[in-house]
């Protein structure tokens, strides 16, 4: 990686119109720039639903855990797919694009804190629906320096005319 890459924005895959995702299935996406994930964000995550298990909020407590150090939480990793997606995939002329679901989701392998996470996209399913398009995204969000993803995650995405 050089010196500037983690900095420059790289560009989405840009549709013109929900219609125009239409077969594209098989497209690879590419990947996004890195993002660390922080004690404040594991911290924020925890306040947002709850989740105040000692592996993610307590940094002493964790030193003698079994990863050395907090680690994010696996939803929070998801959630992150949210983040990363728009920088994967941008759909023009839409009303509104929605989150409807995902299909499949695993968590192979534990985000540590301070670890940097990016997204690498596939499409592997379009649809027609009633008023736009739905889109199955296949993305891996890889650990940098990791032999195993922290996620794996077929995302569905519509976006309406």
């Amino acid at each position: 990686m050089g010196v500037y890459s983690a900095i420059l924005p790289l560009m989405p895959m840009t549709f013109n119109s929900p219609q125009d995702l239409v077969g594209s299935e098989g497209m690879n996406l590419g990947s996004t720039n890195w993002r660390e994930v922080t004690q404040d964000r594991i911290d924020l995550f925890a306040e947002a639903t709850g989740d105040h298990q000692w592996i993610h909020i307590d940094p002493e407590k964790a030193k003698e855990g079994p990863f050395g150090a907090t680690i994010a939480h696996g939803y929070l990793t998801l959630s992150m797919t949210n983040l990363f997606l728009p920088e994967l995939l941008q759909v023009e002329q839409i009303s509104m694009g929605v989150n409807y679901g995902v299909n499949k989701v695993r968590f192979p392998s534990p985000v540590v804190v301070g670890s940097r996470l990016r997204a690498s996209g596939t499409i592997i399913e379009v649809s027609e629906i009633s008023g736009g398009v739905q889109a199955v995204v296949s993305l891996i969000v890889e650990i940098e320096n990791a032999p195993k993803p922290a996620c794996v995650v077929e995302s569905i995405s519509r976006f309406l005319n």
